[in-house]
């Protein structure tokens, strides 16, 4: 089984926010994805099936720099190793519209990625990262939990079709082996 944790913040006013990409996902998964949420571990999971393998999904509820309880009581409760656990985040050193998946690595000033390594103890779980880019100037707190611009915002569904496509491949085959492959890869 593979832990899918989609990062996001709840709340109204960050709903459609870059810092959210994570748990935009959701809407894009096919529509086969049988997604019955049920509340617990400070967030909702669900139990479901992406082609062959079961796929364990968590949206913790929990603000992003308090996401690792989430994710360590629910892999604690399913027995989910960290090398069976990705992460879905936003991420500012990829440009918008470019993915990355990769096991390990820095956290790069992402309060949600430090916090889970924290309460997992490790940072050896995947990561599959969503560019919003960095601003060309101003704070990088606001452009994070800003809205995309009206150009992002025309180009959001192709991003997250095509992340999802993806993302899709990686957890149907061996997680380590589509680490080097997908190391950045450019949706749009």
């Amino acid at each position: 089984m593979i832990l899918l944790t989609l990062l996001g913040n709840p709340g109204r006013q960050y709903r459609n926010t870059r810092h959210n990409l994570g748990w935009m996902i959701e809407e894009y998964l096919p529509p086969d994805v049988s997604l019955a949420w049920q509340k617990k571990f400070n967030g909702l999971y669900c139990q479901t099936r992406i082609g062959e393998g079961k796929l364990l999904l968590l949206k913790p509820e929990t603000y992003m720099n308090k996401s690792g309880a989430s994710v360590r009581a629910a892999s604690a409760f399913f027995k989910v190793p960290p090398e069976k656990i990705i992460i879905a985040h936003d991420d500012i050193e990829l440009p918008f519209g470019t993915l990355s998946f990769r096991k390990g690595g820095g956290l790069g000033g992402h309060n949600g990625l430090r916090s889970i390594t924290k309460d997992l103890g490790t940072r050896d779980f995947f990561r599959f990262r969503l560019g919003i880019g960095r601003p060309e100037r101003g704070d990088v707190s606001s452009h994070v939990l800003g809205r995309f611009s009206s150009l992002e915002e025309t180009s959001l569904p192709d991003y997250l079709s095509g992340a999802v496509r993806i993302l899709i491949q990686v957890i149907s085959s061996d997680l380590d082996k589509a680490d080097p492959v997908l190391s950045k890869k450019t949706i749009l």
